[in-house]
């Protein structure tokens, strides 16, 4: 796999376009969701804060309860197939919201299962895309693919929470929950029109989900490489959780910075990440795919290391540098790790490795905010953000120790 295979640009691939579309669709519609659900339980129904909280973690919690099954069913069946169900099921529950809202009998506890279904549909929709991008693509473009489609998810990830709140003002956050369903469904008509078709995966009469899953898992966890990059990104997201969590409240109580600076830094990052996405070939060129995991972790987390020492005046620049660093570093580790999986993992069994790193590298995310609440409370914010740069900075130890730093700076071996 070279970062120079293939001269004619995705861009002019009508299929990838397509695909490329419907992903972005769905992760501004997956963010726009996660703005307008809790403000309609809000402004409509009253919520309390332990209410919004416990709806915060159901909206996060999919990949945890159903990720691992989901890769064993996306090795099962046509992926597409797959993703078009799972656009047409998002959109089908959420429009439950406004509809109840209409006839009067919108509840909150009808919130909770209409999070956990979108949530897991988004898992199985993530799942299958990742799995399906190398049969639509090549796995020797797939590193081009994906930078692409980071770079869409890194501005969605910036935009689409502003653009959810900027919706529920303008329209109501009913009318905003109608907007998010209309997104699914264009990512739903783009994924129809995709002309190429899709392999029926390997039939077999064995098939048995808990021994589909142990496999995949076995898979990860008994390759260096695989294994070191899920502990790597676990150790990471655990230490970032605490980051996001405590950033926002340190930046108002600590720096004493208002909602507009505010909002601008938290951008910055989506400028890292689209960055990253751009240069991210300029990397394997020099380096080498498998380098090129290991260098983007180890010389850009320590950067973390400056966000706790900012201050309201110029030492604020301490702050800007770190959190763009951060967002440019995590994107080029992003693409080429799941590059990596994309390349070398056998086909029938993709599924299930993407699920399994997922599952591993997601399932922190929640205790990343016990430890943010916890080490903020006793230490203070910053000496709590201090502790998450330097685990930020030593999940990088995993990669240092595993095959990478030795490995060629060719190729990793074409999956089977």
């Amino acid at each position: 796999m070279t970062a120079t295979a293939g001269t004619r640009s995705l861009w002019r691939s009508p299929d990838f376009t397509l695909l490329w579309t419907a992903n972005t669709a769905s992760q501004v519609g997956t963010r726009i969701a996660a703005v307008a659900v809790p403000l309609l339980a809000v402004t409509v129904l009253n919520a309390t804060a332990w209410q919004i909280g416990l709806l915060s973690s159901v909206q996060s919690a999919g990949i945890i309860l159903v990720g691992l099954p989901a890769g064993a069913w996306v090795d099962r069946i046509r992926r597409r197939r797959l993703m078009l169900g799972m656009d047409l099921l998002r959109a089908a529950v959420l429009l439950a919201l406004p509809v109840a809202g209409a006839l009067g009998i919108l509840r909150l506890g009808l919130l909770f299962p209409v999070a956990l279904v979108t949530s897991a549909a988004t898992a199985f929709f993530d799942i299958a895309h990742q799995t399906y991008l190398p049969t639509l693509v090549g796995t020797d473009r797939v590193v081009e693919a994906n930078a692409k489609i980071q770079a869409s998810q890194s501005i969605a990830g910036a935009s689409g929470p502003g653009l959810g709140g900027a919706l529920v003002g303008l329209a109501g956050a009913a009318n905003a929950i109608v907007a998010t369903c209309l997104t699914f469904v264009l990512s739903f008509a783009t994924l129809s029109r995709i002309g190429r078709v899709e392999p029926a995966p390997e039939p077999r009469a064995d098939r048995h989900l808990v021994a589909e899953i142990a496999e995949g898992l076995r898979y990860v966890l008994g390759d260096r490489v695989l294994r070191a990059i899920a502990l790597c990104t676990a150790t990471a997201n655990l230490f970032m959780a605490v980051v996001v969590s405590l950033m926002v409240v340190f930046l108002v109580r600590v720096v004493g910075l208002g909602p507009l600076p505010i909002g601008l830094i938290l951008a910055e990052s989506a400028l890292g990440g689209v960055l990253g996405a751009l240069t991210v070939r300029r990397w394997m060129r020099l380096l080498g795919l498998p380098r090129t995991i290991w260098l983007s972790m180890l010389v850009t987390q320590p950067f973390a290391l400056l966000l706790p020492w900012a201050h309201r005046d110029y030492r604020l620049v301490l702050f800007l540098a770190g959190w763009l660093v951060l967002g440019y570093g995590s994107t080029i580790y992003n693409i080429t790790q799941v590059s990596l999986r994309q390349a070398s993992c056998p086909n029938r069994l993709l599924g299930r490795v993407q699920a399994s790193n997922r599952f591993f590298a997601w399932g922190t995310l929640p205790f990343g905010g016990l430890l943010a609440g916890g080490l903020g409370t006793w230490l203070g914010l910053r000496p709590a953000l201090l502790i998450a740069a330097v685990g930020l900075a030593a999940a990088t130890l995993w990669l240092t120790l595993s095959p990478l730093p030795r490995a060629a700076s060719d190729p990793v071996p074409a999956r089977g």
